[in-house]
């Protein structure tokens, strides 16, 4: 059975008395351990479809299954509790908090889950090579080193799926490469699945699978 599987899926928004289909009829296998990497452009629905495989938003129709569980199904509790064991998000805008070092940006998610641990969260911040950095605050880190410190917030729980969300947007075109280098080796030795939603096709050589999202539907690239 895939880990992740979508059947399906609708999601629209309203923008005033007008109703915007983002998604129509999204269905998608995802393997256990598969990089898939999701191209299209700003405004094509790859955020929306993120936000559902990581319980953030639940479709209007469809299923969207883990395992043998339909995250539609589950409460907020739930839902809050799958987020926090089972997915690490990794944003665009890199999402740090500006008044806690690096180490304690990556320490928030093992304290969320009442796990606090000291060289776990070293390990996680050597992984993506910034073992001597972890005392910086984030004002004191380039751009791909504070996605970088994202990335080993995202890893440290160990979660079963990782989703990234256009994690070099904000970067230049050879950090932004060095950044999908990083997440693709770390996933591998992790085990974990990764998607990556981007509008950036160099992403693809990282990848083992590459589809796109056009019109609502996705399609193999």
């Amino acid at each position: 059975m895939a880990q992740l599987q979508l059947k399906g899926i609708k999601k629209a928004y309203r923008s005033g008395e007008v109703e915007v289909p983002v998604l129509d009829g999204v269905d998608l296998e995802v393997e256990k351990g598969e990089i898939l990497v999701i191209l299209g452009p700003s405004g094509s629905g790859k955020t929306t479809l993120l936000n559902l495989v990581a319980g953030i938003d639940r479709p209007d129709e469809g299923e969207v299954l883990v395992g043998n569980r339909d995250l539609a199904l589950l409460n907020e509790e739930e839902l809050t509790r799958y987020r926090r064991t089972r997915v690490g998000y990794v944003f665009q805008f890199f999402n740090l908090l500006p008044t806690l070092t690096a180490k304690e940006n990556v320490a928030v998610s093992l304290e969320l889950l009442d796990r606090p641990d000291d060289e776990q969260v070293a390990r996680a911040l050597h992984k993506v090579d910034l073992g001597g950095k972890g005392d910086r605050f984030p004002h004191q880190l380039s751009g791909g080193e504070q996605q970088r410190v994202a990335i080993a917030r995202a890893i440290v729980k160990r979660p079963a799926l990782v989703v990234a969300d256009e994690p070099t947007g904000n970067l230049d075109q050879d950090t932004g490469q060095a950044v999908f280098g990083v997440m693709e080796e770390v996933n591998r030795e992790a085990g974990s699945t990764l998607i990556i939603a981007t509008h950036d096709a160099k992403a693809r050589k990282f990848a083992d699978r590459v589809v796109r999202l056009k019109g609502g539907k996705l399609e193999d690239f």
